[in-house]
């Protein structure tokens, strides 16, 4: 029987097959989505409940927030560089750095339930951090070695709208139980190690390492990777870096605009669906926007993020109700999920394939670097003057970053571009 030939205006069918199979998502990709699901499912059962936990049980004020968001990023986004660069060193082999993370991730986090005080909670979440900062970065590779580069948009478009979509089932889930089944803050947060642990299956039974990656290790073959040096980063990266860590400064915890809707006196249950809402504004937006970003070039999606983040905080600041933070919430979610896969396919359009555990570690790392003043500096601002200032200084500085990235840092579109 004669094998088809190659696609040509004779051969119509295998050229629209070869379209569908450029414009369908690899398998691994699909997967770490749904583990993210089920991970963000757990997480978002605990973190909207953090800044009510030391409200109320705890009697901490938004300082302490500020300190526990800004050192738990800070150690996650310290290991991401190491853990980015570690499996690059091991050929690729990303998926057991990813294992390990989420493993401790959903060991620690249920047992925040049962702190004692807001030090306690600051230990746990760092715990959990831990895991973020093994896992991340090996897993944002995993997600560019197995896509296309012309898809790189689409691909972490689509994790984050797996990410934010699990936040929403996490967060309505909390609601529901707090609302009809009577169980305390405690039991709920307990009960979010059930997703935890499908995470880590899923995780486990359905993903593997890159074919090529794993055969370039069986061959033995020696790893030269450049000195871990930030002068060895190209100056387009090392400019956009910069840029996106002077934007960090601005982006304080969302979980901030939780304890603006507590100070107002917005019910707990509320709150959960408000979380709910603004992620589900997220996800439903997140795959679009990577498509786009595909199309149009990624800096013009992140110029528009940036923009209606400085637009959406200085809302805030002027929010004195809770109909109004619930339309500036989801303004805010619609248009930060549009730019979220986008500021991860530039980290991707600038490394190379055997460098991107590390490109992936230094991105997250410079956004750590300025995670503990940011949270210090916001919550120190909300304490000290109030939130409306905090939430003022925020957005101005987010406008800044904005105008910073497109006349200093604007990255340069790729094309079509054949890396594997």
């Amino acid at each position: 029987m004669d094998k088809p030939g190659p696609a040509s205006p004779s051969n119509p069918d295998s050229a629209s097959a070869d379209q569908r199979k450029h414009k369908k998502l690899p398998r691994t990709v699909v997967v770490l989505g749904l583990v993210s699901f089920f991970n963000d499912f757990a997480s978002d059962i605990v973190i909207p409940l953090i800044p009510i936990l030391l409200a109320t049980v705890l009697a901490a004020g938004p300082l302490a927030l500020g300190l526990i968001e800004g050192v738990a990023d800070a150690i996650a986004s310290l290991l991401k560089l190491w853990s980015g660069r570690h499996s690059d060193v091991m050929s690729g082999r990303r998926k057991g750095l990813a294992v390990a993370g989420y493993t401790l991730s959903n060991m620690a986090r249920p047992l925040l339930g049962l702190a004692g005080s807001w030090p306690m909670i600051l230990v746990l979440r760092s715990i959990d951090r831990v895991g973020k900062g093994l896992r991340s970065a090996p897993r944002d590779a995993l997600v560019a070695d197995a896509t296309p580069p012309h898809m790189h948009g689409y691909a972490f478009g689509y994790h984050r709208a797996m990410d934010n979509g699990g936040a929403v089932a996490g967060s309505l889930a909390a609601a529901a139980v707090l609302a009809w089944s009577g169980l305390s803050l405690t039991e709920v947060i307990l009960w979010s190690a059930v997703p935890g642990i499908a995470a880590v299956l899923l995780l486990g039974v359905g993903v593997q390492d890159e074919k090529t990656a794993v055969a370039h290790a069986a061959a033995h073959v020696p790893v030269v990777l450049p000195p871990l040096r930030w002068s060895v980063l190209s100056r387009p990266m090392r400019r956009y870096l910069l840029v996106l860590m002077l934007f960090t400064f601005a982006r304080a915890s969302e979980t901030f605009i939780l304890l603006l809707g507590h100070q107002l006196d917005v019910g707990t249950v509320e709150l959960l669906l408000m979380w709910s809402a603004l992620n589900l504004c997220k996800a439903a937006t997140s795959t679009w926007g990577g498509q786009l970003a595909d199309r149009l070039g990624r800096g013009s999606l992140m110029l528009i993020g940036w923009a209606t983040f400085s637009l959406s905080f200085l809302m805030l600041g002027m929010v004195e109700q809770s109909a109004a933070l619930w339309a500036v919430s989801i303004f805010y979610g619609l248009c930060a999920g549009m730019s979220e896969g986008a500021e991860r396919a530039i980290i991707s359009d600038y490394a190379a394939p055997r460098e991107r555990g590390t490109a992936f570690g230094w991105y997250h790392l410079m956004v750590g670097i300025a995670a503990i003043p940011a949270g210090l500096l916001f919550g120190s601002i909300w304490q000290f003057q109030s939130a409306a200032m905090a939430f003022f200084f925020a957005g101005g500085l987010a406008a800044c970053a904005a105008l910073l990235l497109r006349v200093w840092a604007w990255p340069v579109r790729k094309v079509n571009v054949v890396d594997r």
